[in-house]
C-alpha cells in the first residue's frame, strides 16, 4: 500500500478553507472562487511579524490551486484607519495629522503620494520577489466610493445587537503579554483591542456613546468626533469635532465620510467578500477580541465567520540596521538584502502559524543556509519525500510564477561570505577563487543571487570586529620575533608555495608544514605534539595576514590573497 502523502499546517489550512465554502456553496464548488484574505494597516514600516499575515494566505490560496480549484489571495488595505502617532525620526509637526486617515496624510519624505502608499510600495515589492501574488483592495477607495453604504446602515440599525454583543466580550478582553521588546513594539499600533466604539465623551448620550460607525470630521479631516444626535428617518448624523470645534452632519445613505469601527468593519468584510480563510495575530484571537467578537457580528450580516488560524509573533536576531523599522523589527525588504526568497518563505511555512521564531541576521544565517542546502539535497531523492521536503517544495515555488530564483551554481555561503570578506566584496575575484577551491567554476551571474547576497551580509550585517582585514603591510616587529619553530615553519611554506594556488596542494601544504618541521611526511599522520604545533602555526598565520588570532579557513584565505601578497607579508623586510 504506497505511503501516504505528508501533510503540514497548509495541509489543514486548505481543508478547512475549501470545508467553509463547501457548507456556503455546496460540495461540487464548481467554478467559485474560494477567497483567503490578509490585511494590514500601512501605519509603519510592514515588519516580519506582519509578513506572516501575507505568507500565511499565500501558502493556503496556493495549496488549494494546486488542488485545481480556484482560489484568490484578496488583501485589504486599512489605509482609511486612523494615523495614530508621529513615530521617532519624523518631524513632529506631523502630529497635526493625528486622526486622519492614513491615505490623507502627506508623506513625510515627499516621495509618495502619501503616507499609507510611503509604506505600502516596498511591501508590495518585496511580495513580488517572494512570489506572493495578490487581489489587492484599498479600504480608502471603497469607503469613499460608496460601496458599503448599506453595510453601514445595517450596522446602525442594529446596533443595539452589536452592542450586546459588544458588552459581553468587554469584560473577556485580553491580550497576551509581549515576550520582547521587539513584539511589544510589533503590537503597539495593533487595531485588535482599539475602543470598539469609538470616542466618548461630553456631549454624547448614552444611546450615541457607542456608535457602530465613526465619521471623519469634514472640516479638519480628523475622527475626533462625538456624535451628538442620529435621524433614523433621514439617516443624518450630527457630530462634533472635539479637535477644531466643527459641528456637522453627514448622511449614511448619501454620502461616503466616515468608516465602521475595526470590530464591527472586519466581520462586515468577511460577509461582503465571501471569506472562506483569514488569519489573525495573537492580538486577534484572544478573548473577547476581534476574532472572538466577529464570530457573533457578521451574523448581523448573514454570514458566517472564516476558517481562522492564529500565528504568534516573528522577531529578529543578530545586528540588523534598524533605520527603516526603528524601534520595531526588520522588514521583508531588509530580510531579502540576505535570504533568497525561498528560503525566507521557508521560514514561515516550516512552522506552524503558533510557533514564534526570529530571523537570525546574524552567525546563524550560514547555518540557515547550508540546512537548506541540504534540504534541496533531500529534497532531490523521490524516495525521501515527507513534511519536510513538502515545505522545501511550497517555499520553492508558486503554481503561477514556477521555481523562484536561485543560483545556478550552488556555492555554501559560508564560503561565498569567507571570500567576500577577504576580497573586499570584488565579485569576479570571487567568481574565480570559488572554482579554485574546490566548487565548479561559475560566473557571476551562476552565482547569483546568493552571491550578492553574501557580499551584503558580509559588509552590512556582520559587525566590524568579525570582519577580516588583511594586512597591506608585513609585521616587521612580529616577523622580527620569530622563535627557532616559527622560523621554520615559515621558511618550509614559502620554499615549497607554489605560483598558483589550488585548493587540495594548499591545504595539504599548510597542514603538512608543522609535520615536516617533525621529520615526517606530508602524508603521514599527525601526532600530538604535530597537532599543537599545527594550531601554533595556524595562529601565527592568522597574526601574519589578517593580524587576528582566527579567521577564514587558512587554504581560502591564501587563495583568495593569491600567492604573491602571501609571500609578502610572511617576508621579513630586508
Amino acid at each position: 500500500m504506497p505511503d501516504s502523502p505528508p501533510h503540514d499546517w497548509v495541509t489543514r489550512a486548505a481543508d478547512d478553507a475549501i470545508r467553509h465554502a463547501q457548507q456556503q456553496y455546496g460540495e461540487d464548488l464548481g467554478d467559485h472562487v474560494i477567497t483567503c484574505a490578509s490585511g494590514a494597516s500601512p501605519s509603519g514600516p510592514v515588519h516580519l511579524g506582519n509578513l506572516r499575515e501575507f505568507l500565511t494566505v499565500h501558502f493556503v490560496a496556493e495549496e488549494i490551486k494546486r488542488r485545481g480549484l480556484a482560489a484568490r489571495h484578496l488583501h485589504s488595505w486599512d489605509d482609511y484607519d486612523r494615523f495614530r502617532k508621529v513615530p521617532a525620526g519624523v518631524d513632529p509637526s506631523w502630529s497635526e495629522h493625528i486622526g486622519r486617515p492614513l491615505s490623507a496624510v502627506p508623506d513625510p519624505w515627499g516621495c509618495h503620494d502619501s503616507w499609507a502608499e510611503h509604506y505600502k510600495e516596498p511591501l508590495v515589492a518585496s511580495l513580488r520577489e517572494l512570489g506572493v501574488e495578490m487581489v489587492e483592495v484599498s479600504q480608502t477607495e471603497m469607503y469613499r466610493a460608496g460601496t458599503y453604504r448599506e453595510q453601514i446602515l445595517t450596522a446602525v440599525r442594529r446596533r443595539d445587537e452589536i452592542e450586546q454583543v459588544m458588552s459581553r466580550y468587554r469584560t473577556k478582553a485580553a491580550t497576551a503579554a509581549p515576550e520582547s521588546e521587539q513584539e511589544a513594539a510589533a503590537m503597539a499600533d495593533s487595531v485588535a483591542n482599539d475602543d470598539e466604539n469609538g470616542l466618548t465623551g461630553q456631549g454624547a448620550t448614552d444611546d450615541l456613546a457607542r456608535f457602530p460607525f465613526k465619521p471623519y470630521c469634514r472640516d479638519c479631516g480628523r475622527d475626533t468626533t462625538i456624535i451628538t444626535a442620529y435621524d433614523e428617518d433621514t439617516t443624518d448624523l450630527s457630530y462634533t469635532c472635539t479637535a477644531c470645534s466643527y459641528d456637522g452632519v453627514t448622511n449614511l445613505t448619501t454620502e461616503s465620510e466616515g468608516k465602521l469601527v475595526w470590530k464591527v468593519d472586519w466581520p462586515m468584510r468577511w460577509h461582503f467578500e465571501g471569506v472562506d480563510f483569514e488569519p489573525g495575530g495573537v492580538d486577534h484571537a484572544s478573548p473577547g477580541s476581534s476574532y472572538t467578537v466577529g464570530k457573533e457580528l457578521v451574523k448581523i450580516y448573514g454570514g458566517r465567520a472564516p476558517s481562522f488560524v492564529g500565528y504568534s509573533f516573528v522577531g529578529a536576531g543578530g545586528q540588523v540596521k534598524m533605520s527603516s523599522s526603528r524601534g520595531g523589527v526588520p522588514t521583508a525588504a531588509e530580510a531579502l538584502k540576505i535570504l533568497e526568497a525561498p528560503i525566507l518563505r521557508w521560514l514561515y511555512v516550516r512552522r506552524a502559524p503558533k510557533q514564534a521564531f526570529n530571523v537570525d541576521f546574524g552567525a546563524e544565517v550560514v547555518r540557515l543556509y547550508d540546512e537548506w542546502d541540504a534540504l534541496g539535497k533531500k529534497a532531490a531523492n523521490p524516495d525521501k519525500r515527507d513534511a519536510q521536503v513538502l515545505a522545501f517544495e511550497r517555499a520553492s515555488s508558486t503554481t503561477s510564477a514556477g521555481r523562484l530564483p536561485t543560483p545556478e551554481v550552488v556555492v555554501p555561503f559560508k564560503l561565498l561570505s569567507s571570500v567576500a570578506d577577504v576580497t573586499a566584496g570584488s565579485a569576479e575575484l570571487i567568481s574565480r577563487i570559488v572554482g579554485d577551491v574546490g566548487h565548479e567554476h561559475a560566473s557571476v551571474a551562476q552565482l547569483e543571487p546568493r552571491l550578492g547576497k553574501a557580499m551584503t551580509w558580509m559588509s552590512d550585517f556582520v559587525p566590524v570586529e568579525d570582519r577580516t582585514t588583511v594586512r597591506e603591510t608585513p609585521d616587521a616587529a612580529r616577523l622580527a620575533a620569530l622563535n627557532e619553530d616559527e622560523e621554520l615553519w615559515l621558511r618550509q611554506l614559502l620554499d615549497r608555495l607554489p605560483d598558483h594556488l589550488d585548493l587540495e596542494g594548499t591545504t595539504t601544504l599548510i597542514y603538512g608544514v608543522p609535520k615536516l618541521a617533525r621529520g615526517l611526511g606530508l602524508e603521514d599522520a599527525p601526532t600530538d605534539q604535530v597537532k599543537q604545533d599545527q594550531k601554533d602555526f595556524f595562529r601565527l598565520l592568522y597574526n601574519l595576514l589578517v593580524d587576528a588570532d582566527r579567521g577564514p579557513r587558512l587554504p581560502t584565505l591564501f587563495l583568495a590573497l593569491g600567492a604573491d601578497t602571501v609571500r609578502r607579508l610572511l617576508t621579513p623586510p630586508a
